[in-house]
């Protein structure tokens, strides 16, 4: 590789990095709790946001428990765990972890969840094992080995009825996850894709990548987009949720949102894959 291409490929880098809300920030404010801090909120009759600003986690409630996606880290596991409480359900009625890939941001706390209030955690084969590796951007407590989710998987809590696919590229096996959500009864097929950003380097896993946005374009009725970093609109449309009317449409059901936001995610990707062919020409 050229040192030119070189240059070029570690800028493409960062910007893939800092393009996700909230990663332009300085490390120190993404990691205060108090700069970070959400009030949590009820998005949905069973889905709540208790994530950050930066990093999203979020809480499923089924009438045989709890469900989490994500587990956050260091302090903001702390605050994730407090907003479940100050939401008013019972940490220790969590059931399941579901962990979308093994980034410290979304895994670091998963230990912690394990440990004090027994949750069983979920992730891909490939993900368990980058657990036991050098971590990709720095070191978390390595969560106890449960069940490894594969491409067509399902998990059943009560009547709450869950389906994975694996989706690789910002990781080898990053997990995302369909499932319905309901507003005042009515619901909506909702999927929560595990793993956006483009901050990862090579033509395969570019390309993996841009296999998996084509395999969830081809899914029939996707109706809302549950992020694991907050979009551009995100607290937009938490603001619009509070403010809503009787007769007003809920503002997190987007279908058509969620097919431009694919579109402009394998446009990026695409992107990206001619500069990873150039840099490794």
């Amino acid at each position: 590789m050229s040192s030119r291409f070189s240059l070029l490929f570690s800028i493409f880098t960062l910007l893939c990095l800092f393009s996700l809300p909230g990663l332009a920030q300085e490390p120190a404010e993404r990691d205060d709790p108090e700069l970070q801090y959400v009030e949590p909120f009820q998005v949905f009759d069973n889905l709540y946001y208790i994530g950050a600003r930066w990093v999203s986690s979020w809480l499923l409630v089924t009438d045989q428990g709890l469900i989490v996606f994500d587990a956050l880290y260091d302090e903001l596991t702390d605050m994730a765990i407090d907003n479940i409480r100050q939401l008013g359900f019972d940490p220790d009625d969590i059931r399941y972890l579901i962990v979308s890939h093994a980034h410290f941001d979304h895994v670091g706390g998963a230990r912690r969840f394990q440990e004090e209030f027994a949750a069983v955690t979920m992730m891909t084969e490939e993900d368990w094992q980058m657990t036991n590796e050098p971590a990709v951007y720095r070191e978390y407590p390595t969560p106890i080995r449960h069940l490894s989710a594969s491409n067509g998987a399902t998990l059943n809590l009560g009547r709450t009825h869950l389906r994975f696919m694996t989706t690789p590229g910002h990781t080898p096996g990053v997990l995302s996850t369909l499932f319905t959500v309901y507003d005042n009864g009515y619901p909506y097929n909702a999927m929560l894709f595990g793993g956006v950003g483009l901050n990862f380097s090579g033509v395969e896993r570019t390309e993996l990548y841009i296999d998996s946005i084509e395999r969830m374009q081809q899914l029939q009725d996707i109706e809302v987009n549950i992020t694991n970093h907050p979009s551009d609109d995100f607290f937009e449309r938490a603001a619009m949720l509070q403010e809503r009317g009787e007769d007003d449409p809920h503002p997190f059901v987007d279908p058509q949102g969620w097919t431009a936001w694919l579109d402009t995610l394998k446009s990026n990707a695409e992107a990206k894959l001619a500069d990873e062919r150039a840099a490794a020409n």
